[in-house]
């Protein structure tokens, strides 16, 4: 093996610091679990020791350290003998995060044959290749994408969440991978978290009701001395723990509860998915009590290793060991001492190893730690069957989206829709002139949501998505075959009036901390969706709404506006199953009723974020378990749409669009001479050295053309209170700007983030020239941590965007804003 220099930088903290008391668990007071007896039967054991005992030191920590494929090559493995990879939401083969399914399983044996090669010094140990499948193989063009898990908890069906692991773990295999980062046992109590999505419930009732099935579908069931039944993929129970639990619901934040609620609420799915032998578990980024779960001993080693008896390994999340006190990305033992197993280093892998074997030479990690952990991760790559050379279902990529699994896909669209209200309309006769508006009508992204190809789903097309369905489609189809008509129209315009209006319409794709919101409110101060349910109201058009989200919100006057209202949440990538429910025969009877009954209780205001069954003064708009159905109708009457005390709402991602400046931004223009008026949203200025002019670009009103006359420098500038973009930073967003260049450059143009009285600039020159033209709007997008780089304090930020020239340029803009990088985002 090649000799790897010592880099080490100094804790600055020690290794283990004592736990605070509010923060210190109790085991006693937990429940007992225990791993299945032959995910340690004594024919692996030995194995395992065997193996073991040959490893040298730069093996054994190799194993515990995980990178991510956008920062590791294949060949790297022959310098460092790393234990696993990971693609994570952007990550994809050769950079491209929308790779076809041969691209994904050529990496992955790429990096398996590798790990194996017989060489001098190297015992051949798998990699374990890990990613995100939390609603099917979403990574994947082609593959099924069942429902978000909000939506799945709506079913209230164990058997169906068994099959639904079964596909996501076949979709999988056949591409190579071994291992999913699912399934998501988060409690989510306050709405406004960005992932309340990937949560089954907020009641722990229905997360331990399909806990184990999950993890069942997913591996199968553990056999003594044999590895997992081909198909079947290790699991890891995440998100360890209380991460639904944080206060205001915001991301990786703090749990500040009691011991009693951590365990009573959030800790129950654990022990159905260990007792059903789920081989990983994932730490949480978050904390509880001010103490980050990553480093404490108390919960990763008493309670969940000790009292629950799991035997399988601990995995961090991506890089949540660098924010431990005294800890960096690339220097962390503190969270291997308290039970850290495998530490999520996705681009801080190689410093991370130096460190870490210094560390482990010098005895500060001990090396019984060292070895358990080790252990741990031997014992799950041997039950997941990775040792063994017969893959028979690897490459087998006709079953990625087969149809049997797609079959199953629609069962879970149509047994998870939940009705609201039903006025009569529903269901719809399939010989009736049916209208289908709204932007999610056509739209399969954004009826799959986030972690759908890229980590926030955003930028994916329908094309994107071979053999699926939109809700259009399968509107479409149902009606066409029962002799109706189906006319696509997303603003709502007919050419001849329609039986009924389906409006298909909710929230855009968004994963963690860029879906964090400060109110359950949809729309707030910008209501076209109900705007468009008025319109076909008026002209006496029934109108059924189909509404799109990730979490309940205050839509009562969307309900209001609306015959019929159907939360179909985030139903992936076969909208037929919408059309299954909402479409009846010829006569209008059902061909299929509503089952779906809310995990989640409605809000009743805009601020009612967290309304939780159980709850003292539980008082919501539609209760946990509600749902109506033909067989069981309910009039709902007139619903106030009072919102009652609400916040103003600040946009950390929006500055600029729709012919709007997003509160709390303002638009200010600046030159040499010191002016700096400040532009009101909708309107212009005059301003002699750089002017502004409302422009239509694509819509009314909706752009505006800056014009630097080049007579000395100037600047225009959004700005506004410091905001904290320390979380967007390392979560790889961009600021963006959507522009046509209507006169090219004449000097070198400055893109400029500040942050308190610090200015940091960068030349976008090239970058512009390079993409603009005076015909075509193009998208430009730069690093936030290009910013950071170069010396910007990210949580501080007082002026996120900022263009500055000292010659003439002429740029028309129709979008300012933050974007997630999609693989299009550069560092000048």
């Amino acid at each position: 093996m090649t000799t790897i220099p010592l880099r080490m930088t100094t804790s600055q903290a020690p290794a283990e610091a004592p736990t605070p008391p509010r923060a210190t668990a109790h085991p006693s007071l937990w429940p007992q679990a225990r791993s299945p007896e032959a995910l340690t039967d004594a024919q692996t054991e030995a194995r395992i020791e065997s193996l073991l005992a040959r490893l040298s030191l730069e093996e054994k920590v190799g194993q515990v350290i995980q990178a991510d494929i956008g920062s590791i090559k294949a060949e790297d493995l022959r310098t460092y003998p790393l234990g696993s990879i990971l693609a994570g939401g952007n990550s994809g083969p050769n950079n491209d995060d929308r790779a076809p399914a041969a691209e994904w399983l050529k990496l992955s044996r790429d990096f398996r044959a590798i790990s194996l090669e017989e060489r001098p010094g190297h015992t051949p140990i798998p990699v374990i290749f890990g990613v995100d499948a939390v609603h099917g193989n979403n990574n994947i063009p082609g593959a099924t994408i069942f429902p978000h898990n909000i939506a799945l908890g709506a079913m209230r069906d164990p058997e169906l969440i068994r099959r639904i692991g079964e596909v996501t773990a076949l979709e999988s295999a056949v591409t190579g991978i071994d291992w999913t980062f699912g399934p998501t046992l988060a409690v989510p109590r306050d709405d406004r978290w960005g992932r309340t999505y990937e949560g089954y419930s907020e009641d722990p009732e229905v997360v331990v009701s399909y806990a184990g099935p999950m993890t069942l579908g997913l591996q199968g069931e553990l056999r003594p001395g044999q590895p997992l039944a081909q198909g079947r993929i290790a699991g890891s129970a995440k998100h360890f723990l209380a991460d639904g639990g944080t206060t205001a619901g915001k991301d990786q934040g703090d749990a500040e509860i009691s011991e009693e609620e951590l365990v009573r609420l959030h800790a129950a799915g654990y022990p159905p998915a260990i007792n059903a032998g789920i081989l990983s578990v994932m730490a949480s980024f978050s904390s509880w009590n001010g103490v980050k779960h990553t480093g404490n001993k108390t919960l990763l080693t008493d309670v969940l290793k000790d009292r629950m008896g799991f035997t399988g390994f601990v995995v961090g999340d991506w890089n949540a060991h660098g924010q431990l006190p005294g800890a960096t990305n690339e220097n962390c033992p503190q969270a291997l001492i308290a039970g850290l197993d495998m530490y999520m280093a996705p681009d801080s892998w190689k410093g991370l190893f130096h460190n870490t074997l210094a560390q482990a030479r010098a005895g500060e990690i001990p090396m019984a730690r060292l070895d358990d952990a080790v252990r741990r991760i031997l014992r799950a790559k041997f039950k997941a069957g990775l040792f063994n050379t017969e893959r028979p279902l690897e490459g087998r990529l006709e079953l990625l989206g087969a149809p049997e699994h797609r079959a199953i896909a629609r069962e879970a669209v149509a047994r998870s829709l939940v009705l609201l209200k039903n006025e009569g309309v529903l269901p719809i006769k399939s010989t009736a002139r049916v209208l289908v508006a709204g932007d999610a009508a056509d739209d399969i992204g954004k009826q799959c949501g986030g972690w759908t190809l890229s980590w926030q789903g955003t930028g994916n097309t329908n094309s994107d998505f071979p053999n699926a369905h939109s809700i259009y489609a399968g509107i479409r189809d149902a009606v066409v075959a029962g002799g109706g008509s189906a006319e696509l129209s997303v603003d709502g315009s007919f050419t001849k009036k329609p039986d009924v209006a389906i409006v298909v319409f909710g929230e855009n794709p968004y994963a963690e901390f860029q879906g964090d919101i400060a109110t359950v409110e949809y729309q707030p101060g910008n209501k076209t969706d109900l705007a468009l349910l008025g319109k076909l109201k008026a002209q006496g058009i029934p109108v059924v709404s189909v509404f799109l989200s990730g979490r309940p919100l205050w839509v009562n006057p969307e309900i209001n506006a609306s015959d019929a209202f159907v939360a179909a949440w985030l139903p992936g990538t076969q909208g037929e199953g919408v059309a299954d429910v909402l479409v009846g025969d010829a006569n209008g009877k059902p061909r299929r009723d509503f089952t779906g009954k809310l995990s989640f209780s409605w809000p009743r205001k805009a601020m009612q974020a967290s309304v939780n069954r159980g709850d003292a003064n539980y008082e919501p708009q539609f209760p946990y378990g509600h749902g109506l159905s033909y067989a069981q109708p309910a009039r709902v009457e007139l619903l106030s749409e009072d919102p009652g005390p609400t916040v103003a709402v600040t946009s950390t991602a929006l500055f600029f669009g729709s012919g709007k400046v997003a509160e709390p931004w303002s638009l200010v223009l600046s030159d040499t001479g010191g002016s700096s008026p400040a532009v009101k949203a909708n309107g212009e200025s005059p301003h002699r050295v750089l002017s502004v002019r409302v422009v239509d670009a694509g819509a009314q009103e909706n752009g505006r053309t800056l014009t630097w006359s080049g007579t000395q420098q100037a600047t225009v500038a959004i700005t506004g209170p410091a905001v904290d973009l320390s979380r967007q930073t390392t979560g790889d967003m961009a600021v963006a700007l959507r522009y046509r260049l209507d006169g090219a450059p004449a000097a070198p143009v400055k893109l400029t983030l500040t942050s308190g009285e610090r200015p940091v600039s960068l030349d976008i020159t090239r970058l512009l020239t390079t993409l603009g033209s005076a015909t075509e709007f193009r998208m430009l997008k730069v690093k936030l941590s290009s910013f950071r780089d170069a010396g910007a304090n990210m949580s501080s930020v007082t002026s996120p965007l900022a263009l500055t020239t000292s010659g003439a340029l002429t740029l028309t803009v129709t979008d300012l804003c933050l974007a997630t990088n999609d693989g299009d985002a550069v560092c000048p």
